[in-house]
């Protein structure tokens, strides 16, 4: 059930009293039925404890699957939520609120299998507390997450098998004390955060994909670096982000962020070696570049850009000539002289290449130029050159 009305439709006197009226007629024609799947959308203006009382209703109805979309900065969930036997796969999409989950601490879930938070600042407590009471969980998606100052995030679960966490929502920029994921299980991990000062204890045996988007501060970095030290300054190395970049080198397919990358040169004298990587994305910016790994078998990344500025002309591909990569997809491609210098390196420096994609606007592909460099390339080498939208 959704409240959705026409553009002006809502403004209109009596349609979300008619919405209201209209749930509690479908729930009463229900009678004490079973109820295998809820799914509820309505916004500002629609009374709080109805909603809370349809929620309610369809829990003790034995509901599997609630999916809820309520955009009110002022709703808070029942406390009966975080209580049900029945709740296998639970969505929540909710307007921004610091304690939208105020029930979880008694919270036991022994069914649920699949929970996301696609919005709504969640405490990282409440989320440690919900992962300790659903035994069952395999997939956690929590979109904001919200962490007070200086304080260590743990993540356990022994049958977590994907999860995604975008950790930016501290109260302040300040570093966490310390992260850790005790996952065995885990399969998946998309990782939002800021740099942590220490990662003691990563479980992450099982790994197969990980996507990380790791942040520090530019006065941070420079700090590291040398640069701008003042007598009084504190420098934090955060020395130990190799912890976690150690934890993964197993995994098959690794998506990295310019600011990932950042943080890895500055802070990581050593990388461990990727043996089993075949897919490897890594988005640059001109700010920031990016670096090749052994074993990749596939490659993609999003605006090369600036990216090789960094690599003398002498220097340029001797590190390419033994990697075994043999596809190459590039995004956002503006046709500019720089990109397709980029292109014909890449051709010249990966002799096992055999296909690259060029996604590029219409406007771009349509660039006699831009055809004629894709057809030349296409003549003059083994591989594939194509270009796509």
């Amino acid at each position: 059930m959704f409240l959705h009305p026409e553009e002006g439709k809502r403004e209109r006197e009596g349609i979300v009293q008619s919405f209201e009226d209209f749930v509690d007629r479908v729930l009463a024609l229900q009678c004490n039925s079973s109820i295998k799947r809820f799914s509820l959308k309505c916004g500002n203006g629609v009374d709080r404890d109805r909603v809370n009382r349809w929620i309610c209703n369809v829990l003790h109805r034995g509901v599997s699957d609630l999916e809820l979309f309520i955009f009110d900065h002022r709703y808070v969930l029942p406390q009966e939520t975080f209580g049900s036997r029945t709740l296998v796969n639970l969505k929540l999409t909710t307007k921004y609120s610091n304690d939208s989950w105020p029930g979880v601490e008694g919270a036991f879930l022994p069914m649920l299998k699949t929970l996301i938070n696609n919005r709504g600042w969640v405490c990282s407590e409440k989320f440690e507390i919900l992962l300790r009471a659903s035994p069952l969980l395999e997939e956690l998606h929590i979109r904001d997450t919200l962490r007070r100052k200086g304080t260590a995030v743990t993540v356990s679960s022994a049958s977590l098998k994907k999860l995604t966490i975008y950790a930016f929502g501290s109260l302040g920029f300040e570093n966490p004390k310390s992260t850790c994921f005790d996952t065995p299980s885990l399969l998946y991990l998309d990782y939002s955060d800021i740099v942590s000062e220490d990662y003691p204890k990563l479980n992450l045996e099982h790994l197969v994909e990980a996507r990380l988007n790791i942040i520090a501060q530019t006065c941070q970095l420079n700090l590291i670096r040398g640069l701008d030290i003042e007598e009084d300054d504190e420098v934090r190395p955060f020395g130990n982000v190799w912890k976690l970049m150690s934890a993964i080198r197993n995994v098959r397919k690794l998506g990295l962020s310019s600011d990932t990358l950042e943080v890895i040169s500055v802070c990581c004298e050593l990388m461990p070696v990727f043996n089993n990587l075949i897919w490897l994305k890594i988005k640059s910016s001109k700010e920031r570049g990016w670096q090749a790994m052994p074993g990749l078998e596939h490659y993609v990344t999003d605006k090369c850009g600036d990216a090789c500025d960094c690599i003398t002309r002498e220097d340029k591909g001797r590190s390419l000539k033994s990697c075994p990569v043999k596809k190459i997809r590039i995004k956002g491609f503006k046709g500019t002289k720089r990109e397709t210098g980029m292109i014909k390196h890449f051709l010249e420096s990966f002799p096992c290449l055999k296909v690259m994609e060029i996604y590029a606007q219409e406007n771009v592909r349509k660039d006699l130029n831009v055809v004629k460099m894709v057809n030349l390339y296409n003549d003059l080498s083994t591989c594939h050159v194509r270009l796509s939208r």
